[in-house]
């Protein structure tokens, strides 16, 4: 019925996707995964690594686990020199220190920023995601081709059906440690994991984490076929604790350890876990990071096994540049665009430093 010409029904209001711009279909993780395939070297290469920090984690490797490279990935042929460098520092200390590197291509952010290479490859706020995602699988199978174990920090809970396959060791960030859904998604990740401190410093949470992860759980998730799914896990049994410091400063100290080593049995877990020299634990000053690394390696070769690895953020150049101008071509190469850095000679020396600890 209208009455002068007019519906006396109303229009249908608007109540879906008030504030969505675009909605983007993604080539699915199995046609990605079939674009850029893992040999069978690569697949033996990762089992193998994986195993070995697995071994390190329980214990029953003496080898001191270092995770290693620049805050986040943000030039490829950049990514790959430090790649090429870092494995042949890496063939030098293999029997006593276990490199793992980092590749890193997600990025929490506090409030806004640069997203990481997966949410923005062309750096430009152009947010190509299909193009950051192949490029971060390319980037993996060349790293792993060079015989380096790889590490990355998993923040979107997509992200791991794209490139996980070709990951030996991954974070959980203190952003996130407290998150249902990445504690979650730990607990079905195929290689070991660490869950980090909150920003706060709390490591309660982490612990938490740790126990949820370890455990099975049920979530939705996403099919390699990309259709959405309940996924069951059997748990991940091996998560550790990393220290990174906090909004009340660093958290390495030999106290600190003895402390958290005490939490980590009364949680029933294992007496195991890694410092993070960066971020909190050094200020976010690539001038500090030496020497609190110095600190971490005077307590792992003064007696101290609960310490089985730390983190290093290190680059081709150190400190990092501003991402935000939008001029590109003036990037200084090797430089991050993210955290501060200490520069690769730097690192070379530390590592040499370390080993020589260890063998003494």
């Amino acid at each position: 019925m209208a009455l002068l010409g007019l519906s006396i029904y109303p229009i249908m209001a608007q109540v879906s996707d008030i504030n969505i711009v675009k909605n983007v279909p993604l080539v699915t993780p199995s046609a990605l995964m079939e674009e850029v395939p893992r040999t069978q070297a690569q697949a033996a290469f990762i089992s193998k690594s994986r195993l070995d920090l697995q071994k390190i984690l329980t214990g029953q490797d003496s080898r001191f686990l270092l995770i290693v490279g620049p805050c986040s990935i943000h030039d490829p042929k950049a990514g790959i020199e430090y790649a090429e460098k870092l494995a042949q520092l890496s063939k030098e200390v293999e029997d006593r220190i276990k490199i793992v590197m980092r590749v890193y291509f997600e990025k929490p952010r506090t409030t806004v920023g640069w997203k990481g290479l997966i949410m923005d490859p062309d750096l430009d706020g152009s947010d190509q995601i299909g193009k950051g995602l192949r490029q971060a699988r390319e980037l993996l199978c060349q790293v792993i081709d060079l015989g380096l174990a790889t590490a990355t920090e998993l923040l979107d809970p997509i992200t791991p059906q794209y490139i996980a396959d070709l990951v030996s060791w991954s974070a959980i960030g203190a952003r996130t440690s407290e998150s249902q859904t990445h504690r979650q998604m730990a607990s079905g990740l195929s290689m070991p994991l660490g869950f980090k401190n909150a920003t706060s410093g709390d490591v309660v949470a982490a612990l938490n984490a740790i126990n949820a992860a370890s455990r099975p759980q049920t979530f939705l998730g996403v099919s390699q076929e990309g259709v959405a799914s309940a996924v069951s896990t059997k748990g991940n049994p091996f998560c550790h604790l990393i220290l990174r410091g906090g909004e009340n400063g660093p958290n390495f100290s030999a106290s600190n350890i003895e402390r958290y080593r005490a939490d980590l049995e009364k949680h029933k877990l294992p007496p195991f876990l890694m410092i993070d020299a960066s971020h909190a634990n050094c200020g976010k000053d690539q001038t500090q990071m030496p020497g609190v690394f110095r600190e971490i390696m005077a307590q792992r070769s003064g007696g101290d096994l609960s310490i089985i690895g730390a983190m290093l953020e290190s680059n081709l150049v150190e400190g990092n540049q501003n991402l935000g101008n939008g001029d590109l071509d003036q990037l200084v190469y090797g430089k991050s665009v993210t955290d501060q850095c200490i520069n690769w000679e730097t690192t070379v020396e530390l590592v040499r430093e370390a080993y020589e600890q260890l063998g003494s």
